[in-house]
């Protein structure tokens, strides 16, 4: 990721940004998007680099064809199939141990 100064012939670019708050801005050449603007106020920057990784993105489309397609397993049935329970679960249940002694 590179990052840079602003020049100041793009600072209304900037200020565009700011206004828009948390809604990205998208820029379109014969009325196909070209670029977007995002405001970075409220995102951290490992949240940046994942969101932009083609690699990642390749990932989560996989599992949304995935689950579309209705290959989705249960967390009950995993927790079957391996065995074990899941630490919520156990801790549910110390809770409810302990509230009734």
């Amino acid at each position: 990721m590179k990052a840079m100064k602003l020049p100041k012939a793009l600072q209304s670019f900037l200020d565009v940004a700011e206004s828009a708050e948390e809604e990205t801005l998208v820029f379109t050449k014969k009325k196909r998007p070209v670029a977007a603007l995002v405001s970075l106020r409220k995102v951290d920057r490992e949240s940046l680099a994942l969101s932009t990784n083609p690699q990642f993105l390749r990932i989560i489309e996989g599992a949304r064809k995935e689950v579309r397609a209705g290959k989705t397993i249960s967390l009950e049935a995993l927790e079957k199939k391996f065995r074990v329970v899941a630490p919520n679960k156990k801790m549910e249940r110390t809770q409810k141990t302990r509230r009734s002694s």
